[in-house]
């Protein structure tokens, strides 16, 4: 291993007690209440003339903790790191979008690239992308990942696993256990990232591809292309998935209707949320059903990024709503809930990693709507890309730059 960087530099944040307005229910240990009065979002509106379907679905009213916090930049000099997962032993794997794995020490030693990946394309938002373990790691040592794999006429997001080696070096009898179809010579939207609920299943979240002419690719059963993906472990398909033995229809599919999904976490609960890159002021939090259509390219709130309208209603029978959009938009990237000791007024919450607004947002969730919000993360200065709890209840993320950086967010000491 070679030390880049450990513990190159400490920021404390003190976030003061929110003062309660009359009334108001009290919050969780730990944090103080969230207001239904003014929320925490007061940028302009993309598209101000657009109306929530309920109250609540934008612009929650802020959330502070009530506990000093700190951050420490654990390790640097990672290439647009884009995935990371903690491995039993403590150590993170990282990512880096031109195709190198990592394996990062707590203390800060970044390995040499694990050998033995696949070739990626690494154009435009196209490289290796998320990482995942086994649920049965300790046992099997299996690594999962997803990559925009180069094919013949294109490219698409594929997903393989492999054996990491007892000595980290490499991964052994690499397996493509998913292809998403169809081919499309394109270098934006793939997705993609990775979660296994507490069945053994593997969700894989993919986009449309950005280009108009995929766009209605995202309505079509028979293309994977803006679709939440449901395999097995080994890349077969559950029995259970709502369109196996459907005519016309891929049985891999879980829901479809999405426009580029970089997140996505597992409830304690099971449930399963997925985040997605939505329009110019169209990003959006969705509570995953089987079988749902979640409307794009025909459902939608925000504009087109050229800042003309859309071609899109925000509502429509038959499609879901999300749980949560922002307008204007934070660039959403990978997602955890929060559980652990350290923040006992986080507990189940939604942790959300922000490119475009620079944070980490914090979203407090009941009956599985948000109520409050809170930006942390943001003195960083830094595009975060993903995030995830250690057992301790520390809060981990990772930076997207040329110099990214390892970052671990904790109570102050």
């Amino acid at each position: 291993m070679r030390l880049i960087a450990a513990a190159a530099s400490t920021s404390l944040i003190v976030l003061a007690a929110a003062c309660g307005a009359s009334g108001e229910a009290p919050g969780k240990s730990g944090e103080a209440p969230a207001s239904r009065g003014a929320p925490l979002e007061t940028r302009a509106a993309n598209a101000p003339d657009q109306r929530p379907a309920f109250e609540g679905q934008t612009r929650a009213p802020a959330a502070r903790t009530d506990q000093a916090l700190m951050h420490r930049v654990v390790a640097s000099g990672l290439e647009h790191p884009w995935g990371l997962a903690m491995m039993p032993d403590g150590r993170w794997l990282v990512t880096e979008k031109p195709g190198r794995l990592r394996i990062v020490t707590g203390e800060g030693q970044i390995s040499a690239p694990v050998q033995g990946l696949p070739r990626v394309d690494a154009r435009g938002q196209g490289g290796l992308l998320d990482v995942a373990i086994s649920p049965e790691f300790a046992r099997d040592r299996m690594v999962y990942w997803s990559y925009a794999e180069p094919r013949e006429s294109g490219n698409a997001t594929s997903v393989a696993r492999g054996r990491l080696s007892d000595d980290g070096a490499r991964v052994e009898n690499v397996q493509v256990i998913f292809r998403a179809q169809p081919t499309y010579d394109g270098d934006k939207h793939f997705g993609s990232s990775l979660a296994f609920d507490g069945q053994g299943h593997l969700f894989i979240t993919l986009g449309e591809r950005s280009d108009k002419p995929m766009r209605p690719q995202a309505q079509d059963l028979n293309s994977h292309m803006g679709k939440t993906i449901r395999i097995n472990a080994d890349g077969t398909i559950p029995q259970d998935n709502p369109f196996v033995g459907r005519d016309g229809a891929r049985p891999e599919i879980f829901s479809f209707g999405h426009r580029n999904v970089q997140g996505v976490a597992v409830q304690p609960n099971g449930a399963v949320w997925t985040i997605e890159h939505g329009t110019r002021g169209g990003d959006e939090i969705n509570l995953e059903k089987p079988g749902a259509n979640y409307g794009w390219p025909e459902v939608s709130y925000g504009i087109e990024y050229n800042g003309q309208p859309g071609t899109w209603v925000t509502a429509r029978e038959g499609t879901e709503q999300p749980v949560y959009y922002w307008d204007p938009v934070i660039a959403p990237g990978g997602a955890a809930f929060y559980q652990g000791a350290m923040f006992p007024g986080w507990d189940g919450d939604l942790l959300v990693a922000g490119l475009k607004d620079k944070q980490l947002a914090r979203l407090v969730i009941e009956n599985d709507r948000v109520v409050g919000e809170e930006r942390l993360l943001t003195d960083l200065g830094e595009r975060i890309r993903d995030v995830a709890v250690a057992p301790d209840g520390a809060v981990w993320v990772i930076t997207d730059q040329d110099d990214g950086k390892l970052v671990r967010l904790s109570v102050a000491s």
